[in-house]
């Protein structure tokens, strides 16, 4: 008995150890960009005798070569550190764990023992993926490297349980689809307090990368610039660039917009269309059509005619549900700062203007400003066309675009005034009080802090506690909440 508690306790040790080396090359790598010889021989070893392939520890190889020539891997990567059931991580992410295989701490909390040999197996695949995001290429970044990182983050994402894209403040999906196009595993951990700072820290990394890219030169070749999947750091460089590029590079440019602009519009139009809707306006009386009748009230109001002797109801009336609603005109005036702290919020809010223009009885305005103001009404209905007149950068002046929105409220009880900006102003006092004042006539006035898919926001404290005085507490979070606002004022 005691023999085998002893080869027990070896082979947990030798587990742990094995783990250790996993995590410690991890860091070794993140920490240091000269290769440690002794780390990578040692993990070597441990990969093959688990029965991984080598290519795990090679940092040239993607995570999508990797799946590619061994698939079964896929379904391990989909979900690799979301928290069990128990809230136990279903990674073992701490690279320090004493290895004391006799502690009542090493068993898991409905008692049984903890199953180390898929501990190590774990430590392997979470390595090659954390190496693979947190170890960006040094000096100039190629249109190939960009693409590999954008894909290898996307499996980081699957890893934490969501979907590619959505830490980054993108859109959902994107590039490297999992074989079992999922995208997660369905499970949703509680990203604020699981990993509140990696969406952020994503975003800086691949925007990092486009700046080191030598952008005119990749999308000067139809070739590379196919290689490029569009992203909100992508997107804000090839704006504020656009009008240096010409010939094919402008056109590889507008390209890539344009499908960036097309996929968040498949995602906020499907947002906007869950939403809630008008009340029913029960003063039109309802289409007598059969897939109006309401057969319950109908059986419930004919009861009286109920012959026993028959065992038949006869029905003398029908009655129908009321599906008319309300639909009075309402006009929406977005206002965005489009200084280059809110170029997320910017491609969002054109993106979401224009849908909203495509509701009946909705008059969109969007105004966009910065040091000086710019109506782009005309263009609402096209975002691409809206974007592309848009000039990123500068200082900000919401006193000069309050001057283009103030004169569109015909209206105020129809009307509602959405500000989007950090409200990091030139001008405070006189812009509050402009604002103020839309409030005081009657108008709905709703100040955003930002609306980034991942519903990070800035907001300047001096503003944020007015507004919270005046009964207009500033929308911070996802962008489903505007949309929910907005939706229950318009319809």
């Amino acid at each position: 008995m005691t023999g085998q508690q002893n080869h027990g306790a070896s082979g947990e040790t030798s587990h742990d150890n094995r783990r250790q080396v996993m995590y410690w090359r991890l860091l070794a790598r993140l920490f240091d960009h000269e290769e440690q010889a002794a780390l990578e021989s040692a993990s070597l070893a441990v990969v093959k005798d688990i029965g991984l392939p080598a290519a795990l520890l090679d940092p040239k190889a993607s995570v999508d070569s990797v799946v590619q020539r061994h698939p079964g891997l896929a379904a391990e990567f989909e979900g690799l550190m979301v928290p069990e059931a128990d809230g136990t991580p279903g990674a073992d992410t701490d690279a320090d764990t004493d290895a004391d295989a006799g502690s009542d701490a090493d068993e898991k909390s409905d008692g049984g023992a903890r199953d180390r040999a898929a501990e190590v197996r774990r430590a392997a695949l979470v390595s090659k993926v954390l190496l693979n995001v947190f170890h960006s290429p040094p000096g100039t970044v190629t249109a190939g490297q960009l693409s590999r990182w954008q894909s290898d983050a996307a499996w980081l994402e699957r890893a934490l349980g969501c979907k590619p894209g959505e830490l980054r403040g993108g859109r959902s999906g994107g590039v490297g689809v999992s074989p079992t196009g999922t995208g997660g595993d369905g499970r949703s951990p509680d990203l604020s307090r699981l990993i509140p700072e990696i969406g952020p820290e994503l975003g800086a990394i691949e925007a990092g990368l486009v700046r080191r890219m030598r952008l005119r030169e990749v999308l000067a070749d139809p070739q590379l610039a196919g290689q490029l999947t569009p992203s909100m750091s992508l997107i804000e460089q090839l704006l504020r660039d656009k009008d240096n590029l010409s010939g094919v590079a402008l056109a590889n440019a507008k390209a890539l917009i344009r499908r960036f602009v097309d996929e968040v519009a498949e995602v906020l139009r499907t947002q906007v269309e869950k939403s809630t809707v008008g009340a029913l306006d029960r003063s039109v009386p309802p289409k007598r059509v059969f897939r109006n009748l309401d057969l319950d009230r109908t059986i419930w109001k004919n009861l009286t005619n109920w012959s026993p002797e028959e065992e038949r109801l006869y029905v003398d009336r029908l009655f129908y549900r009321h599906t008319a609603r309300r639909t009075t005109p309402q006009r929406l005036i977005v206002v965005v700062d489009q200084s280059g702290s809110m170029v997320d919020s910017m491609v969002n809010c054109t993106i979401l203007a224009s849908i909203f223009a495509g509701l009946p009885k909705v008059d969109v305005h969007l105004i966009a400003y910065d040091t000086q103001a710019l109506d782009l009404t005309p263009w609402v209905h096209d975002p691409f066309e809206t974007l592309l007149r848009t000039n990123l950068g500068g200082g900000t002046d919401g006193t000069v675009a309050m001057a283009l929105a103030q004169p569109k409220i015909a209206e105020p009880r129809n009307t509602v005034v959405v500000w989007i900006s950090d409200f990091y102003e030139w001008q405070t006092e006189p812009l509050f009080e402009s604002m103020a004042a839309i409030h005081r006539s009657g108008a709905k006035f709703i100040p955003v802090g930002s609306v980034t898919s991942s519903g990070r926001a800035s907001v300047n404290p001096w503003f944020r506690e007015r507004f919270k005085d005046q009964g207009t507490p500033v929308l911070s979070g996802h962008i489903r909440k505007l949309v929910h606002e907005l939706k229950t004022f318009l319809t």
